[in-house]
């Protein structure tokens, strides 16, 4: 038995014999037999939202509420004190859990707890967000096991990392600077307390009995998976990209000056609130056609940037000025990093980027070397 092919009421009206009745007057008729269900989907999409924003503060709750305990564990067995270690570990747990925003908000629920350090909070964030780079080699990986040539599918994976890399390693020098005089310590989200007593009274009672009959490490986990979820719910509230018949392909002639590209990467981070999934857009772009390599670079550098909104609300949730000042710093430096490759030498940038990821993506040596080194570098400054 043949099943019959589904359409959209409003969008793909049923044709009509009729010559006098155009698709516009069937659209006419059938949308109001549609209304029930675009009005159930806007709710259903509505309310996931409000899920997602609450499991989010219920996560930073929790988190917060674990990390003291949880910290003392993690320094019994691994230093993270100092801006060596805390950067490795913080680019090893982006690995194990795929997500470099879990990570970013532990770190700055350590420093609200006093368990470690501004420095240490700081290259945590930066270690994370390095980390979340591999995930875009990930799905490269994916696309090559499903057929697609293997330069092309790693390519966007490879570029991302070593854009990130160039990016936020010199981001981790000045971010340090500024964190050392204190030169952003004077902004603060003042409105932070009158916030947080707000939603203290929505999540106590969740939160309080959990802190009160668990060890800090398993209310700690909870946190993290409830974050997940957050995740997880406003990611389903995002519209499904479909490229073969969306309008991104009318609008590829824009795409070909950097500043467009920056901002269009900024402002799909900025949506969807995961750097992980903003960059890993362009894998299946650039397999069909969509992106060029040299087009995703001021993509990536934007996508860099905006990706800390979630850790930056995370601060304001934790009421800790020290942890605002840490994310602000990292906000700051990567900006101005970005913008000053961006603005003053991007040409000679963008060859040597290309020319960095086209070597390893050459042959397999070459390949094994550069996964080898973007393990085991994280490895050894957690180590030394």
């Amino acid at each position: 038995m043949t099943r019959r092919p589904e359409y959209d009421p409003v969008e793909d009206p049923p044709a009509s014999e009729d010559p006098a009745v155009t698709p516009k007057v069937l659209a006419d008729k059938v949308a109001p037999r549609a209304a029930p269900r675009i009005l159930a989907l806007r709710l259903g999409r509505i309310l996931l939202l409000a899920s997602s924003l609450f499991l989010f503060v219920l996560a930073i709750e929790l988190i917060k509420g674990g990390a003291g305990g949880a910290a003392s564990i993690i320094e019994s067995l691994i230093d993270i004190g100092s801006l060596p270690n805390a950067l490795g570990f913080g680019w090893l747990a982006t690995y194990l859990v795929m997500s470099g925003s879990p990570v970013a908000a532990v770190s700055v629920a350590f420093l609200a707890a006093g368990a470690i350090s501004r420095m240490a909070s700081f290259a945590m964030i930066i270690g994370s967000r390095l980390g979340a780079s591999f995930i875009v080699l990930f799905i490269g990986f994916v696309y090559v096991l499903r057929g697609h040539e293997r330069r092309t599918g790693l390519s966007m994976g490879l570029l991302s990392l070593v854009v990130t890399g160039t990016v936020y390693l010199p981001a981790l020098a000045s971010g340090a600077v500024l964190l050392q005089y204190g030169w952003l310590d004077v902004v603060q989200f003042h409105e932070g307390t009158v916030l947080n007593s707000v939603l203290d009274r929505l999540v106590a009672p969740l939160v309080d009995p959990l802190t009160a009959l668990l060890p800090g490490w398993a209310v700690l986990l909870i946190g993290l998976v409830a974050l997940w979820l957050s995740f997880y719910l406003f990611d389903r509230i995002l519209p499904d990209l479909d490229l073969e018949h969306s309008r991104f392909s009318q609008v590829a002639r824009l795409v070909y000056r950097p500043l467009v590209m920056f901002l269009l990467g900024a402002v799909l981070t900025l949506i969807t609130l995961s750097v992980s999934l903003s960059l890993s857009l362009l894998v299946p772009l650039s397999t069909r056609g969509y992106v060029r390599r040299e087009n995703a670079i001021p993509y990536i550098m934007g996508a860099n940037i905006t990706t800390f909104l979630d850790t930056l609300l995370a601060t304001v949730l934790l009421g800790s000025a020290d942890a605002f000042s840490v994310v602000l710093a990292s906000v700051t430096s990567v900006t101005a990093i970005s913008l000053l490759v961006l603005l003053l030498f991007f040409r000679p940038y963008e060859r040597a980027v290309l020319r960095v990821a086209g070597w390893a993506a050459a042959s397999n040596r070459n390949l094994v070397l550069f996964m080898g080194t973007i393990l085991g570098v994280p490895l050894v400054l957690l180590l030394i």
